[in-house]
């Protein structure tokens, strides 16, 4: 038990009486896991009660005697017998207020020890938080770093099996069994057994001829799809020998014949200052790649394998040439209202951003080579709902269209938040595809690239391999009828929640994938998994999307004179389209797009109004195209003065 603390003792199990008292300190902006949890035991017949500010305040300072007195009326008057704590900034800090809360109910004696009514105490935190206060409370204190599904949540509330709804079960259940094959897979070794694909042997295959549609064709006819993409980098404080260190990796995984596109992970200044002087300047994590002659020695010890890159960060038409002529780039990803001021990641500003992304996408289409769109995980990572998630896919995709280009390659992110359940990822992939299937976009090809989540992985490396292993089953659920679907994988190395992968690792991690795939597919066959292709709920869920996902649009498109233009773009998010409440910066400049907020509901993330329920995509629609069509007036009305 000491070494895994994110695993505490079960809780003795509420009674029908018992009321759940949440604390949130007012410094603390996320508020998700409070109302999805408070959500979660409402549908199991319990009361939970979030603190009013007043007494979340008492945590942002020392509390005293007087404080204590607070908490105690707090308790008492609501009938409290239980007490979560949530706080999800510094680890120190946040054991240091469950520290404060626990100094003040022995104070008042409210513990059940003491013969008080509070019978459990829980904290969620980072898992940093959730170590300490298990090294200084242990069993006292339940902890949860929000790597527990929602069922696993309930079932270490106290919760009894009986008592959580079939729905929140039977989505626990697609998760658990995926869980439990890749742990099986791992422990009897299946991906040892792996080696690499027959190398193609079409004219063009590793020169600078070599295309991301002639590989796709080959492996096609040879039936050797997913091609394996993987993101790779190393870091060191000294810049040259950090691109001699990727050379070198470039020609291991070349040699190993594992990887067959290679993802160049540049440094921010590679990003932001390509060709310039970087003297004095910080150059942060990635590959400080700063010349073309660089980008031609990777390019050149890369081969056979493709290769491609992140876009850059300030002149972005500018870059995309760069990655053209001297790194061949396989298909280009740009992140439209990404990488910009608005996440920290670029000196532009929304405007300019977007007017640079879609002069990008119009010289794209010009090469003839494959687009990316970085987007919808973006969105998720500060707070946004499934139907934001796809419209922004969409919208996207109805972009790069416009812009000419024929040819997109989908990156769906899995596991964003990590709690997402399986049921919800295929109905949002699902959806996403379904409404890319529109003559509208005729002549546009689609190739799937599902990945797993950034902070998916548990940090125990066995617990890793195994999530790699599940992500994998759900990947290939996303079309299981489909023995070409996905078309590539984005691999993301098992080990990554703890260090960057190195040649090694992203090897292994590849076996890993192509086992568990062989594997799924052959246990699919015998009827010993799940057919999930027409499995009921993910078939209601993806229905409900696309009709969520086509309200928004059409409200779009209809109070939007231009929407798939630089302005458009802009209009679309600053109107409150693409909802983003967990935005760190231009907060004030964006109001209506942080306005709403979010919560999991049954492993989804949904827009809720102030009483915690559901907001139907119609109302938010409708007001999110009032607040545009108030916008052009306004604009309207600026222009005509000046």
């Amino acid at each position: 038990m000491a070494g895994n603390p994110h695993r505490s003792e079960r809780v003795p199990a509420l009674d029908a009486d018992d009321v759940i008292g949440l604390f949130k300190p007012a410094v603390d902006a996320h508020t998700l896991g409070l109302v999805s949890v408070t959500r979660l035991l409402a549908e199991c017949g319990y009361r939970a009660i979030e603190a009013d500010p007043a007494i979340n305040g008492l945590l942002d300072t020392t509390i005293n005697a007087e404080g204590a007195e607070q908490i105690e009326r707090w308790v008492r008057s609501n009938r409290i017998t239980r007490i979560g704590v949530s706080y999800r900034l510094d680890p120190q800090s946040g054991v240091e207020k469950l520290d404060q809360l626990i100094w003040a109910l022995g104070m008042r004696g409210l513990m059940a020890d003491q013969g008080g009514p509070i019978r459990s105490l829980y904290f969620a935190g980072l898992p940093d938080a959730c170590r300490l206060a298990y090294e200084r409370h242990g069993s006292l204190v339940t902890v949860f770093s929000g790597e527990d599904a929602d069922h696993e949540t309930l079932l270490r509330l106290g919760v009894p099996a009986g008592r959580i709804p079939a729905r929140i079960r039977e989505t626990g259940a697609y998760d658990d069994a995926r869980m439990a094959f890749g742990r099986d897979l791992i422990r009897r070794g299946l991906h040892h057994g792996i080696r690499p694909a027959a190398r193609p042997r079409y004219r063009e295959f590793g020169t600078r001829h070599d295309t991301l549609d002639l590989r796709l064709r080959h492996a096609t006819e040879r039936g050797a799809l997913p091609l394996m993409r993987a993101h790779v980098g190393p870091y060191s404080d000294h810049r040259e020998d950090a691109v001699r260190q990727m050379r070198d990796w470039c020609r291991m995984l070349a040699a190993s014949g594992y990887l067959d596109v290679l993802s160049l992970g540049t440094s921010q200044l590679t990003q932001s200052r390509f060709n310039e002087d970087w003297e004095g300047l910080a150059n942060g994590g990635g590959v400080p790649v700063r010349t073309p002659d660089e980008y031609r020695m990777l390019r050149e010890a890369a081969r056979p394998m493709l290769v491609r890159t992140y876009s850059g960060t300030r002149n972005v038409p500018a870059m995309a040439r760069i990655h053209e002529e001297h790194l061949e780039i396989a298909w280009h990803a740009l992140s439209l209202w990404w990488f910009c001021r608005l996440d920290g990641r670029g000196d532009n500003d929304l405007a300019s951003n977007l007017r640079e992304h879609f002069e990008t996408m119009r010289y794209i289409a010009h090469t003839n080579k494959p687009f990316e769109p970085n987007v919808p995980h973006h969105f998720m990572f500060r707070g946004a709902d499934d139907v934001t998630y796809v419209v922004s896919a969409v919208l996207a995709a109805r972009a790069a269209h416009a812009c000419g280009i024929r040819h997109l390659v989908l990156q769906t992110m899995l596991n964003t938040p990590r709690r997402t359940s399986g049921l919800a990822d295929l109905a949002r992939a699902r959806a996403i595809l379904a409404l890319l299937d529109d003559p509208r976009l005729d002549g546009m090809r689609i190739t799937l690239q599902p990945r797993a989540g950034l902070d998916y992985f548990s940090t125990d490396l066995e617990t890793a391999r195994a999530q790699l292993a599940a992500s994998t089953a759900l990947m290939d659920d996303i079309e299981p009828a489909d023995a070409a679907s996905p078309q590539i994988i984005h691999v993301v190395s098992y080990c990554e929640a703890v260090s960057l992968a190195t040649p090694p690792e992203v090897d292994e991690s590849i076996r890993i994938t192509r086992a568990a795939l062989d594997e799924y597919r052959k246990l699919r066959r015998k009827g010993d998994v799940d057919d999930m292709g027409a499995h009921p709920e993910v078939k209601a869920r993806t229905q409900s999307l696309i009709g969520d996902a086509r309200t928004v649009l059409t409200a779009i498109e209809e109070a939007i004179p231009a929407p798939y233009t630089p302005g458009g773009f802009h209009t679309i998010y600053r109107a409150g389209f693409l909802p983003t409440p967990d935005l760190w910066n231009c907060r004030d400049e964006f109001p209506e797009a942080i306005r709403r907020r979010t919560a999991m509901a049954d492993g989804s993330v949904v827009v809720i109004g102030s009483d915690g329920k559901a907001v139907p995509a119609a109302v938010r629609a409708a007001e999110a195209a009032s607040e545009a069509r108030r916008m052009a007036v306004l604009d309207t009305s600026a222009g005509d003065r000046t």
